[in-house]
């Protein structure tokens, strides 16, 4: 491959705002008298707000019509909204803005490829609304991730072929959803979750520009 672009998932690779994810269903779970755990969790990563609530409805044993749906649904953004607008640039994670920066001075597009309607507010809120080239997100996508449909999105707002793209993910649904796309994909996170994909670092703070060349060359061809 080329590499001529990095398309970064925003929740639990940039920002840690999984922890505000997972308050919000866990009291939404306990409302509706369903147990929910932080293994539990992990199934939501990457998934959008309707599919995360079916899981949830599904350890439950629990159905409900289309209308109450929508109202657990808004009622667990408005939490995890009260979370985040209360966030600072101090939640970025590690190594994130210093990683961005080398690949822009490097040239290489950089894109946000990411589930979450939250996400323009995310970015306001730590201060780095424009530092990519694109954002494509639940505001601008239909289909949640595996679906490729963000990451094509994405690649397509920067004018980049898929085929020299690499996405950071730290979701199995987003690995599967790059790999759909047929990008290349750098796991964030566990490797006994993120197996799928071609390489996998516990966070962007160990990457740099020298290391991604070196993988594109002995492992992402």
């Amino acid at each position: 491959m080329i590499l001529k672009a990095c398309i970064f998932d925003l929740d639990g690779v940039i920002v840690d705002t999984a922890k505000y994810h997972y308050l919000a269903w866990k009291k939404l779970a306990e409302q509706l008298e369903i147990p929910f755990t932080e293994t539990d969790n992990e199934r939501l990563k990457g998934v959008s707000r309707m599919d995360s609530l079916e899981i949830i409805l599904e350890l439950g044993h629990k159905k409900l019509n289309e209308d109450l749906k929508k109202k657990y649904a808004a009622q667990k953004n408005t939490w995890y909204t009260d979370h985040i607008k209360r966030m600072t640039p101090d939640e970025i994670l590690p190594g994130s803005l210093e990683f961005i920066h080398e690949l822009r001075n490097a040239g290489i597009r950089v894109a946000i490829g990411s589930a979450s309607k939250n996400t323009p507010l995310i970015l306001e809120r730590v201060g780095i609304k424009g530092l990519f080239d694109a954002v494509a997100d639940g505001n601008s996508v239909e289909k949640a991730k595996p679906d490729p449909e963000v990451f094509l999105k994405a690649a397509e707002l920067i004018g980049v072929d898929p085929a020299n793209c690499v996405v950071f993910e730290d979701a199995a649904a987003g690995i599967q959803a790059a790999l759909n796309a047929g990008m290349k994909c750098i796991g964030v996170g566990a490797t006994e979750v993120l197996g799928k994909a071609h390489f996998v670092i516990p966070g962007l703070r160990e990457m740099n520009l020298e290391k991604l060349e070196i993988l594109e060359r002995e492992i992402l061809l």
